[in-house]
């Protein structure tokens, strides 16, 4: 996918941030002085007015979006991942999830390929951490167009949301007549009938070519992306996998307690099939370029491909 374009699901968070400040006056947007990689940055630059630099303080930053929320504004607070989801967990879970308030928050720098910050900035728990606070929408997007739909419907959505970025850029899939993004709602990107492969995020490009590469060797892979991890969409889960008889989820994230964890949730009580769940296999990361680290843990095209081969 050399010939395709590229874009970080961070830069995609950014633009949306600052055209959905044009339109609704009750955007704010909070940071914890990573504006530029965040790039909450384009937000402030447009509406300087409504951006909150908290500092190095990730705790209080979500307790003044959690006044804010309670004030009637809509606020977005935004980290890595590492910060907003791992320090900030009590604040998110008893100041925002408690009380069930209107916080957006918008996670950066995800998963392995935050590459060379290393294995303490490299968040592979974070899915699992929102996942378990009751009354938190979990979204993953895949691509640019996806992540500035998950923007709009987060703040559409009343209600706590955490949004999961990428700072790799990643291949735009979803720039195609009819999509529509619905939160809850899975999207089948490829038909099959010998497996379903269920991905969300960074990986959904390469496991598209992973069923190319199976398809010509003819095996069938239907290709499912779960931008909404929490509400999953039950029903498509369970139908494809009584469709095909076998299901692999695909995640940069750890393999306990995110998308592949939810899946086997969903499928042990309505639809009992052989699941193989590729991730991040608990272990921490390591420093390196993202493309080498993608590869080493097997989160490429061609690693993807590989383990579903051995697997069908």
């Amino acid at each position: 996918m050399s010939d395709v374009k590229k874009i970080a699901t961070r830069e995609s968070y950014g633009k949306a941030l600052a055209e959905l400040g044009t339109e609704h006056e009750d955007v704010v947007v909070l940071d914890a002085d990573l504006a530029e990689a965040t790039k909450t940055g384009v937000f402030k630059k447009a509406h300087p007015e409504r951006f909150i630099d908290c500092g190095i303080a990730e705790c209080n930053m979500v307790g003044v979006a959690a006044g804010l929320a309670a004030a009637g504004m809509v606020p977005f607070a935004s980290s890595f991942a590492m910060f907003a989801a791992g320090r900030a967990f009590e604040q998110v879970r008893n100041s925002v999830g408690y009380p069930h308030l209107n916080v957006k928050i918008g996670a950066t720098h995800a998963g392995i390929s935050v590459g060379e910050d290393g294995a303490t900035h490299q968040c592979n728990e974070d899915i699992a951490l929102m996942r378990t606070i009751p009354g938190m929408i979990v979204i993953n997007p895949s691509d640019d167009v996806e992540a500035k739909a998950a923007v709009k419907a987060a703040y559409e959505h009343q209600g706590p949301v955490y949004l999961r970025f990428g700072r790799l850029a990643v291949p735009v899939i979803n720039d195609r007549p009819g999509y529509e993004f619905k939160l809850g709602k899975g999207v089948v990107l490829r038909e099959g009938k010998d497996l379903t492969i269920i991905a969300t995020g960074l990986p959904v490009s390469g496991c598209l070519e992973a069923a190319e590469k199976l398809s010509s060797e003819g095996i069938e892979a239907k290709v499912i992306n779960i931008h909404t991890i929490k509400p999953l969409d039950e029903d498509l889960v369970t139908e494809a996998a009584k469709e095909t008889g076998k299901v692999v989820t695909v995640e940069e994230h750890s393999i306990i307690g995110g998308l592949g964890s939810a899946v086997c949730d969903v499928l042990a009580e309505k639809a009992p099939t052989p699941v193989m769940k590729i991730g991040i296999n608990d272990t921490f990361g390591e420093s390196g370029p993202a493309a080498e680290l993608l590869r080493k843990y097997g989160l490429d095209a061609e690693s993807i491909y590989n383990k579903i081969k051995e697997f069908v």
